[in-house]
């Protein structure tokens, strides 16, 4: 019989869903909503950094500004004579 026990640990899941970018005003992960140093140090956090981590997240999603599409959405290029 095998012994799976050591993927059996008492940790904190991570809150990745697999879409990973970055918020270019936001700074933070659209997917999970974690900051890229939080992404990086999440397998080095104490369970009570990642639990803290974890209840601060549902606050971030105000953050995401939604993005206009098309041009409305394209910041205003400079005229030929203002380069």
């Amino acid at each position: 019989m095998k012994n799976d026990n050591i993927w059996n640990r008492d940790e904190i899941a991570s809150p990745c869903i697999r879409v990973c970018m970055i918020h270019p005003e936001a700074r933070i992960c659209t997917g999970c909503l974690r900051t890229i140093d939080e992404i990086a140090q999440w397998a080095r956090m104490t369970p009570d950094q990642r639990t803290a981590i974890m209840e601060a997240l549902p606050d971030r999603r105000p953050r995401l500004a939604q993005r206009r599409g098309g041009s409305s959405g394209r910041r205003p290029r400079p005229l030929k004579g203002d380069r």
